[in-house]
C-alpha cells in the first residue's frame, strides 16, 4: 500500500532533518566568513553555499535514490574493507572526536562564559555545564524513539525563534554597509574557493551521510514502507530543510558583514554573535545569544550521538547494545571537549581535508551510478585517486610546527606542482574527474573485449 508522508509530517521531518544539521559550525563558520568577507562577501557565500548547502542535499538524496540505509552500504560499493574504515572515520568524526566536543565548547566559550557572574571560578563554570550538557545530550539520545519530538517540535523551534529574533532586528538596524568593508586576506584573492573551504567546516556532507539512517529510520517509523516512496520522501525533506539552511547562512553572513560598520572582525563567528547580540539587546542579548547557541549545539548533539550509535550497532552487532554505544560515545565526547575548541577546529581541519574528497566522490557516484551501472571498477578508481589526492590536502592542513618537524615540505612542494588548484584546497578534483573518464573507458573496452 503506498504512502506518503502528510504536510504536517513532512515539516516535522524537515525540521528535525535541519534541526540535526543546524549546530555550532553552522552558527560560527558562516559569522566569521561574514566579518572577514566584506565587500566579497557575495562570491564567498556562494562557496559555502555549494559545500555546506549543496554538498548535505546530495548526500540525503544520494541515500535516499539509492535505497540505501547507511554509510556502510553505500560505501561497500568500493569494497568491504574500505567501507569499515570510511565508516568508522566519518562517524568519529562526527561524533566524539570533533563535531560532538564542539558542541560541548561552543556554547560555553561563546555563550555561556560572557555571562558568568563574576566571583564563579571558570573552571567550576566549566564543569557545571557540560555536566547539564552531557546530562540533557544523554538524556535525549537514549531516547532515540522520540527524537522526532525532541529535535523536531522541541529544541528546533526553540532555536529559532531566538535566532529569528535576533537577526531580525539586525537587518532592521544595520550597523553598517557591506559592500564598504575591505575583506580580509585569506577572501580578497579567491573568495569562491575559501568559502567553499569554510563549508568543509561545518561538517555537513559529512553529516547528510550519517543522519540518512535517522531519517530514514523516522519516515519508515510513521508508516512510509516502499523503498520509492522512503526515497521521494527523504529527498523532500532534505531538499526543504537546506533551503532553510542556505536562508539562515544568508542572513548570517550579511549581519555580520554590516557589522564592520562599528565592529572589527572577531577571534571567531562565536564571538562576533555574541558582539552582535548584546549590541541589539543591551543587557539580555548576551542570555539572548547564550540561549540560542545552546539550543543549537544541543540539538545536534543528540543527533551526532543517535547516528553514530545506531550506526556502531549496526556494523558490530552483538558487541554493544545501542544504549552501551550512546553512553560510550557520550563519555568520548565529555573527554575530548576538554581540548576546547580553539584545539577542536586545528585538529579537526586536517582530518576534513582527508575525508571531504572521499565523501564527494562517493556522493557524487551513487548519483550517477546509472549512467555506468554501479560498476565497481568505477567506484574503486575514483575513490582511490581521490584518497591519494586527499593524502596531499592532509599534509598541507597539519600545522606548520608538525609540518616542519616532518620535513614534508618537499612531499607538499610536489603535490603543490603536480595537482591544479592545490593551493585552494581542491587539489582532488582533477584527479578524480580524470580517473572518472578513464574508468569509464576502461568498461566501455572490457565490454566490447
Amino acid at each position: 500500500m503506498k504512502r506518503r508522508l502528510t504536510a504536517s509530517e513532512t515539516l516535522s521531518v524537515t525540521s528535525m532533518l535541519f534541526g540535526l544539521f543546524f549546530g555550532a559550525g553552522n552558527l560560527i563558520f558562516p559569522a566569521y566568513m561574514g566579518q572577514a568577507s566584506g565587500r566579497n562577501m557575495l562570491p564567498a557565500l556562494v562557496g559555502f553555499l555549494i559545500s555546506g548547502v549543496g554538498l548535505p542535499l546530495l548526500a540525503v538524496a544520494s541515500l535516499g535514490i539509492t535505497h540505501s540505509d547507511g554509510v556502510l552500504r553505500l560505501s561497500g560499493k568500493v569494497g568491504k574493507v574500505y567501507s569499515y574504515f570510511f565508516t568508522c572515520a566519518l562517524y568519529l568524526t562526527i561524533g566524539p572526536f570533533f563535531a560532538i566536543p564542539r558542541c560541548f565548547t561552543v556554547p560555553f566559550e561563546t555563550g555561556v562564559a560572557p555571562v558568568v557572574p563574576q566571583g564563579v571560578p571558570p573552571r567550576l563554570a566549566l564543569f557545571l555545564f557540560t555536566l547539564l550538557f552531557f546530562a540533557l545530550m544523554l538524556w535525549f539520545s537514549l531516547r532515540p524513539g522520540k527524537i522526532l519530538v525532541w529535535v523536531g517540535k522541541l529544541l528546533n523551534p526553540l532555536f529559532l525563534l531566538v535566532f529569528a529574533w535576533i537577526m531580525v532586528t539586525a537587518l532592521l538596524h544595520p550597523l553598517g554597509s557591506a559592500a564598504a568593508v575591505e575583506p580580509a586576506p585569506e577572501f580578497a584573492a579567491a573568495p569562491l574557493a575559501r568559502g567553499i573551504l569554510e563549508g568543509y567546516n561545518t561538517m555537513d556532507a559529512l553529516a547528510g551521510l550519517a543522519f540518512g539512517i535517522v531519517v530514514v529510520n523516522v519516515i519508515t517509523s510513521l508508516g512510509v514502507k516502499e523503498p520509492g516512496d522512503v526515497a521521494i520522501c527523504t529527498v523532500r525533506s532534505g531538499a526543504s530543510a537546506c533551503l532553510l539552511m542556505a536562508l539562515i547562512y544568508g542572513v548570517t553572513v550579511l549581519v555580520a558583514a554590516q557589522s564592520r560598520g562599528v565592529y572589527p572582525v572577531a577571534e571567531n563567528g562565536g564571538a562576533a554573535l555574541s558582539v552582535i547580540a548584546r549590541h541589539y539587546f543591551p543587557g539580555a542579548g548576551a542570555y539572548l545569544f547564550a540561549a540560542m547557541i545552546f539550543f543549537a549545539c544541543l540539538k545536534t548533539a543528540v543527533g551526532l550521538i543517535t547516528s553514530c550509535s545506531e550506526a556502531f550497532e549496526q556494523m558490530f552487532p552483538g558487541r554493544l547494545s545501542y544504549k552501551k554505544w550512546v553512553v560510550l560515545f557520550s563519555v568520548a565526547s565529555l573527554a575530548f571537549a576538554n581540548v576546547g575548541l580553539t584545539g577542536i577546529i586545528q585538529l579537526s581541519i586536517p582530518v576534513l581535508m582527508m575525508l571531504y574528497p572521499l565523501a564527494m566522490t562517493l556522493i557524487l557516484l551513487s548519483l550517477t551510478e546509472r549512467f555506468f551501472g554501479a560498476e565497481p571498477l568505477v567506484y574503486r578508481l575514483v575513490t582511490a585517486f581521490a584518497l591519494v589526492c586527499a593524502c596531499g590536502d592532509f599534509l598541507a592542513a597539519l600545522p606548520a610546527g608538525v609540518r616542519g618537524a616532518l620535513r614534508l615540505g618537499g612531499v607538499i612542494a610536489v603535490f603543490a606542482r603536480v595537482l591544479p588548484f592545490f593551493s585552494l584546497g581542491l587539489g582532488w578534483v582533477c584527479p578524480a574527474l580524470a580517473a572518472f573518464c578513464l574508468a569509464l573507458l576502461l568498461r566501455r573496452g572490457k565490454k566490447s573485449a
